[in-house]
C-alpha cells in the first residue's frame, strides 16, 4: 500500500462527536455507519469515544479503504469496512445482519487523499491524467467525459453540477481543442477553462477551473444521484433515538440534505385538522436550526472546512410525540378553564409566559439554537 498520501484533518470533529454522543452512548451495543469513511479520522474518534460501538465504514475508494484499515486496526473486532457507495447502504446492512443503526455520518465531497494525490486528477493545480474516479476499479473517467460529450450535454453538466455561468463558452473551448487533439491532462483542461472565461470574471471567485472540475467530478462519480438515494435510506435505517449528521461542501449537496430532512420533520396529515392523525406525525426532529457553519478557529486550523455546512437530525417515536402533544393540549385547556371568570383563579400579566412546544409557534428548535 505504501505510506499514507496527503494529510487528513477531520472537519468539525468535536461537533460531530457531540451530536452523535446521545445516540451512540446508550445501551450495551450501538451501531454507527460512516458512509464516507475516507482515511478514517471521524471513525477513529467515534470508536475511541464509544468503546461499545460497532462501526460500519463505507467507501468506494479502495486506496482510502486500505489506509483506513491500517488506521483502525486496533478496533478490528468491532469494525466492518466495506467497498461500497453510500447508496448501497441497505444492501450492506442486510448482508451484515443489522436491521437498524444508531448513528450515521456523511462527510461528502472529495477526500484529502483524492485531492492530495497528484495521479488521481482531482486537483486543477497539479498536472495529472484526467481520471477523477473515486473508485478507480470501475466507471467512466473525466477524460472520457470531456472528449465524448456533445456541447449541450457538456454545458449542462458544467452549468448544473458546477453552477458555472460560462458553461457554454467552456464547453465550446473544450470541443474546439479536442478536434485538434484529445484532452488527457488536468493542467491542459484548466488552461482551456481559464482562457474561456472573460478576464474580469477570472479576478474573483478563486481558481477559474474550480467549478468545472467540481462538475466533472460529480458527473464521473454520480455523486448527487447516489446521495439522493442514500439520504432517505440512511434515515430509514436509523433506530428511534438514532442520529444522522451530514457535512456538505457545496449548495447542491446541502439542498438535497435539507430536502431529505424536511420530508421527515413535518406532519403529513391534513393541515386543517385540530389533531394529527395516527401515522402522520413527524418522524425526525432537527438538531439545529438551519445549517451550521464552521467557526474561525476551525477554518484557520483546516482551510478545507471553509465551505462546510452541517445538518443533523434525530429519529423520534411519532406515537410518543403525538401522546405528548395531546397531554400538553389537555394541560393547556385545564389552565385556560381555571383562568375563566368565576373559577376563583387569577393570573397576573407577569405570569403570561408561553411554554416551550405548546403548539403556538412554528419554528423547530434544535440543540444548536
Amino acid at each position: 500500500m505504501g505510506e499514507l498520501r496527503g494529510t487528513h484533518v477531520p472537519v468539525l470533529l468535536e461537533r460531530c462527536l457531540e451530536l452523535l454522543a446521545p445516540a451512540l452512548g446508550r445501551g450495551d451495543r450501538t451501531v454507527h455507519v460512516d458512509a464516507t469513511l475516507g482515511l478514517g479520522g471521524h471513525a477513529e474518534a467515534v470508536l475511541e469515544a464509544h468503546p461499545q460501538t460497532i462501526l460500519i465504514g463505507l467507501d468506494r475508494d479502495t486506496e482510502a479503504l486500505a489506509h483506513a484499515r491500517v488506521r483502525l486496526a486496533r478496533f478490528a473486532d468491532r469494525i466492518h469496512l466495506e467497498h461500497a457507495v453510500y447508496d448501497e447502504l441497505p444492501d450492506v446492512l442486510d448482508r451484515l445482519g443489522y436491521p437498524g443503526v444508531d448513528g450515521v455520518l456523511f462527510d461528502l465531497g472529495v477526500s484529502s487523499l483524492q485531492l492530495d494525490a497528484p495521479d488521481r486528477g482531482f486537483a486543477y493545480a497539479q498536472d495529472a491524467p484526467l481520471d477523477m474516479r473515486m473508485d478507480q476499479t470501475r466507471g467512466v473517467t473525466a477524460e472520457e467525459v470531456v472528449n465524448t460529450y456533445g456541447h449541450p450535454e457538456l454545458a449542462r453538466v458544467l452549468r448544473v453540477y458546477g453552477e458555472e455561468k460560462f458553461a457554454g463558452r467552456i464547453a465550446s473551448a473544450i470541443i474546439r481543442e479536442r478536434e485538434r487533439a484529445r484532452i488527457t491532462s488536468s493542467a491542459r483542461l484548466a488552461e482551456l477553462i481559464r482562457d474561456a472565461i472573460p478576464a474580469p470574471a477570472r479576478r474573483t471567485g478563486g481558481h477559474p477551473a474550480k467549478r468545472t472540475f467540481q462538475a466533472l467530478r460529480i458527473e464521473v462519480n454520480r455523486e448527487l444521484a447516489a446521495l439522493e438515494t442514500a439520504l432517505p435510506a440512511a434515515l430509514d435505517a436509523l433506530n428511534v433515538g438514532g442520529r444522522m449528521v451530514v457535512l456538505s461542501y457545496h449548495s447542491l449537496e446541502d439542498r438535497l440534505t435539507k430536502a431529505a430532512l424536511a420530508d421527515r420533520v413535518r406532519s403529513t396529515g391534513p393541515i386543517d385538522l385540530p389533531v394529527e392523525l395516527p401515522g402522520t406525525g413527524p418522524t425526525f426532529r432537527l438538531l439545529s436550526r438551519g445549517a451550521e457553519l464552521p467557526g474561525e478557529l476551525e477554518v484557520a486550523a483546516n482551510p478545507r472546512a471553509a465551505s462546510v455546512r452541517l445538518r443533523a437530525a434525530e429519529r423520534i417515536d411519532p406515537d410518543a410525540q403525538q401522546q405528548e402533544r395531546a397531554d400538553r393540549e389537555r394541560s393547556r385547556r385545564r389552565v385556560k378553564a381555571m383562568n375563566q371568570p368565576g373559577t376563583g383563579s387569577v393570573r397576573s400579566v407577569g405570569d403570561r409566559r408561553r411554554a416551550p412546544g405548546d403548539g403556538t409557534g412554528t419554528d423547530v428548535e434544535g440543540e444548536g439554537t
